[in-house]
């Protein structure tokens, strides 16, 4: 009776054991299970590092790539080179993280019915580009090397991110034994992994911090002989430009100006302004973290801190901070967050939904005015408003110098006041030259794209 017994003991014991382990599995199962079904390798849900699984469209339903087994890319060969960074290749040498971070949601994963409940091939992704910009940008791009980026800074989304050189997935061309260097980092997304020598358009940065932190601001004068010394060293300018005071000098980009306008506000107050506007920090939207910029004058000569002042010694920014920063001069000081994925979808259900977040605030909105102000005459004076009809752009250009007897960067940046049209943009063209002459026939026809977008939407 005792053995009888014991044994009845034991028996619940491991029946115990059995139901507490059912209800462990059952609770892990249903908390982990969807990152279980998302791990990296699944051939059910990725494609080598991409998404394998599921529909992507631009922001007016016009399809993108669909992956049901096999990637099938748009119909268009202009609009699948113009995406092909938003979207990764068939073989993962592009990565495409804006995507693949909604893995779960694109899935269709299901506790009770598994993969793909409802239509058998997965979500659908919602981008919030617009395909029939990006072919704008991919052709006002021609053969440059560089990256075009504009979004909207009250609400955050990206209407336009082109990258060149770049690809057609359906006619993949010889990138590793190419020897004329036209597919030259190919590979990379220059709009989020790489960070530029700016140029000139940080001295919108040196002129922020100059209106916040001086007295009068507006009535500081400096001389420009075309050079100017600073110990044994000199900043030189690509002209004499006399006397003149800060708005004249932003619009006629006067080196010798802004290397007088940094040694009055040091170099302390300028490296505070830049992290103040988190000018070096990644974005990070959508899975994606973007490169980081640079600004290092802690061992920097007093000639040194000046061209820092410039844009120019060891300053990089990535261009969608950059962007970022445009946003928020408009915005009054504040700007929407970047981002790329609007909506994914599984069957009926919104399984994510972008929502709008704020930089927080940048500047002061006086500063803001100021700026815009001083924009708005760069574009009246020197690039000439005739070329964006219709917008009222605010802009500044920079030629950045890159060593090496190579051709300067030309970089542009700015955005639009309408209250209809929204846009901050950026452009940014490896070994370009001048950056009005090169960038304002790129940016003018890519904005005049967004511009009728938004005027049908």
């Amino acid at each position: 009776m005792n053995r009888v017994a014991r044994r009845t003991t034991i028996a619940l014991i491991l029946a115990l054991f059995l139901v507490a382990g059912m209800v462990l599995f059952v609770g892990e199962y249903m908390v982990k299970s969807p990152q279980w079904v998302v791990f990296p390798g699944n051939p059910h849900v990725y494609n080598g590092a991409n998404i394998g699984c599921g529909t992507i469209t631009d922001r007016d339903g016009i399809l993108l790539m669909e992956d049901t087994g096999e990637r099938k890319y748009a119909s268009d060969p202009e609009l699948r080179a113009a995406t092909i960074h938003w979207l990764g290749d068939r073989k993962s040498n592009l990565s495409a993280p804006a995507v693949t971070h909604y893995a779960e949601e694109m899935s269709g994963f299901d506790r009770i019915n598994g993969l793909y409940q409802f239509s058998g091939k997965g979500g659908t992704t919602t981008m919030t580009i617009s395909g029939k910009v990006q072919k704008i940008a991919q052709e006002a791009m021609g053969k440059h090397k560089g990256t075009i980026g504009v979004y909207n800074y009250k609400t955050g989304e990206i209407l336009c991110a082109v990258t060149t050189p770049n690809y057609d997935p359906d006619n993949v061309p010889d990138i590793e034994g190419d020897t004329t260097g036209a597919y030259e980092g190919a590979y990379l997304n220059r709009f989020t992994q790489v960070s530029y020598v700016p140029g000139s358009i940080f001295k919108i940065i040196t002129t922020a911090a100059a209106l916040e932190t001086q007295n009068h601001p507006e009535d500081l004068k400096f001389k420009c002989s075309g050079r100017y010394k600073i110990g044994s060293d000199e900043v030189t300018c690509t002209g004499v430009h006399g006397t003149i005071d800060m708005e004249t000098a932003l619009a006629k980009s006067c080196n010798c100006y802004f290397a007088q306008l940094v040694e009055e506000i040091g170099g302390d107050t300028l490296q505070a302004y830049v992290e103040k506007l988190h000018v070096t920090e990644p974005v990070v939207f959508d899975g994606i973290t973007t490169s980081a910029g640079k600004f290092d004058i802690s061992n920097a000569a007093e000639v040194e801190v000046a061209w820092s002042g410039i844009g120019q010694y060891t300053d990089l920014v990535n261009p969608c901070r950059f962007m970022t920063l445009m946003g928020a001069i408009a915005g009054g000081g504040e700007a929407a967050e970047p981002y790329i994925v609007s909506e994914v979808r599984s069957g009926l259900t919104a399984g994510y939904r972008a929502d709008t977040s704020s930089t927080g605030r940048l500047l002061n909105k006086e500063t803001c005015d100021t700026l815009t102000e001083m924009m708005r005459n760069n574009v009246e004076r020197i690039y000439g408003a005739d070329n964006f009809p219709g917008l009222t752009v605010c802009a500044k250009s920079g030629t950045a110098e890159v060593g090496s007897g190579r051709e300067p960067n030309a970089t542009f940046a700015g955005f639009v006041t309408d209250e209809e049209y929204p846009l901050a943009f950026i452009v940014m063209i490896e070994n370009g030259g001048a950056g009005s002459n090169t960038c304002v026939p790129i940016i003018s026809k890519v904005l005049a794209g967004c511009k009728d977008l938004m005027d049908a939407e």
